[in-house]
């Protein structure tokens, strides 16, 4: 028989890639992550992991029970999804993860809206990067995120619920040749430096996909340190709308043609949507003042 209360050690290292982040995850120790390890591959009678160096990853077997333990997973969640809705009363607490831009355009209207409508909820914000709070999500250490995509995500354990988008918007110094102009062709920017996100924030996609031979010189994933680098005659920039901070010497243009859009959207575990507590700030979420600004 196979102990379900190994399965989420299996799925930790299948997120983190390494027994010390996967325990970390978990709050275990490596060594207790190890050991779990060791008895789920006992019961199973197969190698569940490949090895290299500290990396692991999973072998076909490993594969096929991470779906299962996947599903295990949601169908826990709907359990106590369910045995909170036959308690009844949206009562309780939600930690919430989103990004700056996000908090301001549809976190904090919602915490004011269910502050009217259900005062016994308690709601926990945590100022963090769209990319960042997923693993956050999934490891259970929220309830909810507001996260942003600009490629398809496919991750079959999280419900997705769309909130806004809104356009991308070229940021170039007061002196660029173009700054002028009431719209900006990005393919005209394909010779200048350029300010961009981190490697793995889906708002660096924008500008590789926009300008694919981009020359990125400086990074981050903070846009008000973005506009500042471009006021400062270090580059040009693509920014979400909402995220645009007025800085001297900094020019905000539209792109001309169809921008690239950000999509921001609320989710959490696959089967906890259901949840009465989670289900209001949903709702809240996706009923609040938020809008397509695309």
């Amino acid at each position: 028989m196979i102990d379900p209360r190994r399965l989420p050690v299996l799925r930790a290292l299948a997120d983190h890639g390494t027994v010390t982040a996967a325990g970390k995850a978990l709050h275990l120790t490596p060594s207790a992550v190890s050991q779990q390890l060791a008895a789920l591959e006992a019961e199973t009678g197969q190698a569940l992991l490949r090895r290299r160096g500290r990396r692991v990853s999973l072998t076909a077997a490993g594969e096929l029970l991470v779906g299962h333990a996947n599903a295990v997973a949601a169908e826990l969640e709907r359990a106590q999804a369910s045995l909170a809705s036959f308690a009844e009363g949206a009562a309780g607490q939600v930690k919430v993860a989103s990004f700056a831009s996000a908090i301001s355009q549809v976190v904090a209207p919602a915490i004011a809206s269910l502050r009217r409508s259900a005062p016994q909820l308690s709601i926990v914000v945590r100022d963090v990067e769209g990319h960042a709070s997923l693993p956050l999500l999934l490891d259970g250490e929220i309830d909810l995120a507001v996260t942003e995509e600009y490629r398809p995500a496919d991750d079959l354990r999280v419900a997705r619920f769309p909130l806004y988008s809104e356009p991308f918007d070229v940021v170039v110094p007061a002196g660029h040749s173009l700054a002028e102009r009431t719209t900006i062709d990005v393919r005209d920017l394909v010779d200048d430096d350029w300010v961009a996100p981190l490697a793995g924030n889906p708002c660096r996609d924008v500008v590789t996909v926009a300008v694919p031979h981009a020359r990125i010189v400086h990074t981050s994933d903070d846009f008000r340190a973005v506009v500042a680098l471009v006021a400062a005659g270090a580059g040009v920039a693509l920014v979400p709308r909402n995220a645009l901070v007025e800085v001297p010497g900094a020019i905000v243009v539209p792109v001309r043609g169809t921008p690239p859009l950000r999509r921001v959207y609320a989710a959490v575990r696959q089967g906890s949507e259901g949840h009465p507590v989670i289900k209001a700030v949903v709702d809240a979420l996706v009923g609040g003042p938020g809008r397509d600004l695309g």
